[in-house]
């Protein structure tokens, strides 16, 4: 996959590390804008919506300074912040958009070394092996085919860490993960929805056939897997589309993955910000809000109405008791 950006904005700092050197060197035919803060860029933040689109094609290149670890009690123990915030692609529904508003753009930091020292440590000081998410602010897969992050954290950690890492994707670039020495270490974990919300939601991943190929093929290479469907969008034909991706993942995952794997559902939530933003920037695309459903969670956010959420939890159980009962369902949230 060839990710292409048009311009850089960097840290000066960031050249003092390696990796900042190394990104200099592989996008030196790009033009470099020196910038004081990744957090304040003003031409960015100053661009209208209809120009998110743009400001995805930027790469920012900065020293990450904040290391608050947040408590989890998922899949994993602890939200650890990482090496990459914001994402390469557009799904309709990011939640990042939440934070960063139209400024969800790719921030690669540089300061990995920093990062994995502080969680060793972190985890070689609980009293019980513990869990660190270190993807839930970026698609650590896509990062990695610029960075070649993932492939010293996991390496690294299965020589150093205590307990495990844990991180989701909606990229199939996992070939260069397959041979890697994890030593189980590692919990990956592919989302997946219905090939129709992927192509006209999920804008810029891969595509389903490929997601379950890669996850096939993390859990032929020894990885503990789990599948994350996610985030749940009930448009108005919602039942037929995930009766039939569940139909898919039944007969395309493999036994190992049906029969070691868990599983995650996330339903959607979206907010206002995501919505002024997809209306501008994206006019005749799939509008995931639904008023006829959906309602207020407080601060411009929205979520399922409880009758219509536990419709769709009852649906999607029965769905999956019936074809993948084998892997369990660790969570609805």
């Amino acid at each position: 996959m060839n990710i292409r950006f048009d311009a850089v904005y960097y840290e000066p700092g960031a050249l003092e590390y390696k990796l900042g050197r190394d990104l200099l060197g592989k996008y030196a035919n790009l033009p470099w804008m020196k910038i004081e803060n990744h957090n304040r860029i003003p031409e960015l933040t100053a661009a209208e919506n209809r120009d998110f689109p743009k400001l995805k094609s930027h790469l920012i290149i900065a020293v990450r300074k904040t290391h608050r670890y947040v408590p989890n009690h998922k899949v994993s123990d602890w939200l650890a912040p990482y090496t990459s915030s914001g994402c390469r692609a557009m799904c309709l529904y990011c939640y990042l958009v939440c934070n960063y508003n139209k400024c969800a753009y790719l921030r690669l930091f540089v300061n990995r070394e920093q990062m994995l020292d502080r969680l060793l440590t972190k985890g070689a000081a609980a009293p019980v092996p513990e869990t660190f998410e270190i993807g839930s602010n970026s698609d650590l897969v896509l990062e990695n085919a610029i960075t070649g992050n993932l492939i010293y954290t996991i390496e690294r950690f299965a020589r150093e860490g205590r307990g495990k890492l844990t991180f989701p994707t909606k990229f199939n670039l996992v070939n260069p993960l397959l041979n890697l020495d994890h030593r189980g270490k590692t919990i990956f974990r592919m989302s997946v929805n219905p090939q129709e919300i992927i192509r006209r939601i999920e804008l810029g991943t891969s595509p389903l056939r490929t997601r379950i190929r890669a996850l096939n093929d993390m859990a032929e290479a020894g990885y503990p897997v789990g599948l994350l469907i996610a985030p749940v969008i009930l448009l108005p034909d919602w039942k037929l589309l995930y009766a039939e991706l569940i139909e898919r993942l039944a007969d395309e995952l493999s036994e190992k993955v049906t029969h070691n794997g868990f599983i995650e559902i996330i339903l959607m939530t979206y907010s206002f910000v995501q919505n002024a933003i997809n209306t501008e920037a994206f006019p005749n695309a799939v509008q995931p809000f639904d008023p006829g459903i959906m309602t207020g969670r407080g601060r411009g956010k929205y979520c399922y109405r409880s009758d219509i959420r536990a419709e769709a939890e009852s649906f999607l159980r029965e769905e999956l008791s019936r074809k993948l009962g084998t892997m369990p369902i660790l969570y609805i949230s």
